[in-house]
């Protein structure tokens, strides 16, 4: 049994980790940020916590008062960071994604299995009622056999975003559209239909003057036997939401963001439920706060009771795995195998 009120270091004050903040103090009754680097002293003061707690990422990692360590650094060094804090006995929430290669993936995995340390990443949309509604009926096969899914990221990001963080600029680091903009609806797809077992994909950088590709197209073949296309841009004016689409031997659904748009399946009613999360296909600030919180309230429950929360560090290695098979398969031009994760 962990602590009646959880303490949080924040790691990265930017936009996501002010997200972090902001939600945790919506949450003070279970939880208290103790610590926080990024920023400035002042940004703490903004977000109404105490300016002394400012520190350097390091001290946040091995702070003894801090009980789990909240991830929302640049991508490129959400691994190391994890690995540090997992040494230094913290439990860690890492934001997408957990690395930006699978070999640290592996590495934050199975120290926190070995430490007996929760490992959470941030999926918020695997929480999203629409999609968990969609998911129970998936698994018990109401919606009969899946034969195809594809999701379109439809993005633009203009040149302003790309200059304000040289991460983002980076394949190595996470920049690409596929890792930083894209994850989320391929770790859905990949969560929806199950496991992958082959990639295809080509990337290119079409839109901007950048390092990182920002167009990516890959197809799938999931384990089932199932087909899957996923393309992701940052090109693409003026940015379309997000969309997800899955074929069955019995019907079509469609999501659209947060909306079941397209719903063909006799004798199976629409889901009604619905997330208020909003979109981010222009605006990356725009997300709101609604599916961290969500995703907070059940990791805090998780460490409070000892059980497992609902998306572990082996889901984010999982879709870690998928990622680097499709930059391997663009890369090299050769159909990749995704390895086998129990």
């Amino acid at each position: 049994m962990g602590p009646a009120r959880i303490r949080v270091g924040i790691v990265g004050l930017g936009s996501i980790g002010r997200i972090h903040a902001r939600v945790l103090s919506k949450l003070s009754d279970q939880a208290a940020v103790v610590a926080a680097s990024g920023g400035s002293p002042a940004a703490l003061v903004e977000l109404g916590l105490d300016s002394t707690a400012h520190l350097s990422p390091g001290e946040v990692l091995t702070h003894p008062d801090v009980d789990i360590v909240a991830i929302a650094s640049p991508s490129g060094a959400h691994g190391q960071q994890a690995l540090t804090a997992l040494r230094a006995g913290k439990a860690v929430v890492v934001e997408k994604p957990l690395a930006v290669d699978a070999g640290t993936a592996e590495e934050i995995v199975r120290l926190g299995e070995q430490r007996a340390l929760m490992v959470a990443v941030i999926a918020q949309r695997r929480l999203e009622p629409q999609n968990v509604a969609v998911k129970r009926l998936l698994d018990v096969g109401a919606l009969g056999r899946p034969l195809l899914g594809e999701t379109f990221v439809h993005w633009h990001r203009d040149d302003d975003y790309y200059a304000h963080a040289a991460w983002r600029t980076s394949l190595a680091d996470g920049g690409g559209s596929l890792m930083n903009q894209g994850l989320h609806n391929l770790d859905l797809l990949h969560w929806l239909l199950g496991p992958v077992s082959e990639v295809t994909g080509q990337y290119a950088t079409l839109g901007h003057s950048i390092g990182a590709e920002d167009t990516t197209v890959a197809t799938l073949r999931f384990a089932s036997g199932a087909l899957g296309v996923a393309a992701t841009s940052t090109a693409t004016r003026p940015g379309d939401p997000a969309r997800l689409t899955v074929f069955t031997s019995a019907g079509v659904l469609e999501i659209t963001h947060t909306e079941i748009s397209r719903w063909e399946f006799d004798g199976v009613p629409r889901p009604t439920q619905v997330s208020g999360v909003a979109a981010g296909s222009s605006d990356p600030a725009a997300i709101g706060d609604v599916g961290h919180l969500d995703q907070w309230r059940d990791i805090l429950g998780a460490y409070r009771d000892g059980h497992d929360p609902a998306v572990t560090g082996r889901d984010g290695l999982r879709t870690m795995q998928l990622l680097c098979g499709i930059y391997e398969a663009c890369r090299t031009g050769r159909a990749v195998t995704i390895p086998e994760t129990r």
